[in-house]
Parts: C-alpha cells; sequence; structure tokens
C-alpha cells in the first residue's frame, strides 16, 4: 500500500540528504532504516556491574589489585 504524505521543505531536504547518506535506494528505505535503528538502538554496558559494587569502594579494587600483582609479579 502507497501512502503519501505531506512534509515541510526542511524535511524533505533533510530525507534526501538522509537517503544520500545512507546510500539509500528510496526514501521509504532510508526513513525505515533510521526507525529501526532508533527502535532497537545498540545498549551501552558501561556501568551494567555497578549494581554489583555498590557497597564496594575504589580505594578498596586498587588495594586488591595491587595485592594481586605483588602476587603474581615474579620480575
Amino acid at each position: 500500500m502507497v501512502t503519501t504524505i505531506q512534509v515541510d521543505d526542511k524535511t524533505i531536504l533533510l530525507l534526501k540528504k538522509l537517503k544520500v547518506y545512507l546510500d539509500a535506494s528510496s526514501y521509504d528505505e532510508a526513513i525505515t532504516r533510521v526507525a529501526i535503528k532508533h527502535m532497537n538502538p545498540e545498549r551501552s554496558m558501561a556501568g551494567s556491574l555497578a549494581k554489583y559494587f555498590k557497597d564496594y569502594s575504589t580505594q578498596k579494587m586498587i588495594k586488591e589489585i595491587k595485592e594481586e600483582r605483588k602476587k603474581f609479579d615474579k620480575f
């Protein structure tokens, strides 16, 4: 099914640039790609372990890392 939509002049210019940028064969393909990417963004894992280490201080962590280095450092 084909539908006609009304867009501002600025919007059509953006769509034209988007189509070229994405190397899409049509405006429909360009819009679809952007919509899919927006609906399923790649999620960052940054901070995902924070809930497990909320009572774990940075100083304690640094101290433990230094102690482990001393154990295994043969040089």
